[in-house]
């Protein structure tokens, strides 16, 4: 059974920066896309950015969210069936609650808040 656990969430000034970790169990992610999606306070859960596995080697490619882009990094240790997100230049509209994404599962979740 995949079990996603989140964690590295916290509260910081504008302008710092997070790093997310995402410890994935249950099988091998190798092969599989991870992502984050994030939902801030009163919102619906939105899209930050994944890393696609694309073909043998293995490779990978990232995409990430406008709102993010620049910003946020997306990586992958597949030794430690993990995803990363580090997050820089953190903004207050970065509040949310960060959940990681991997075969159609989520984590629990954890809070990321900015503040101004």
């Amino acid at each position: 059974q995949v079990q996603l656990v989140e964690s590295g969430g916290g509260l910081v000034q504008a302008g710092g920066s997070l790093t997310l970790s995402c410890a994935a169990s249950g099988r091998t992610f190798s092969n599989y896309a991870m992502a984050w999606f994030r939902r801030p306070p009163g919102k619906e859960r939105e899209f930050v950015a994944v890393v696609n596995w694309v073909g043998d080697s293995p490779q990978y490619s990232t995409h990430y969210a406008d709102s993010v882009k620049g910003r946020f990094t997306i990586s992958r240790d597949n030794d430690k069936n993990t995803v990363y997100l580090q997050m820089n230049g953190l903004k207050p509209e970065d509040t949310a609650i960060y959940y990681c994404n991997v075969l159609a599962r989520w984590g629990q979740g954890t809070q990321v808040t900015v503040s101004s």
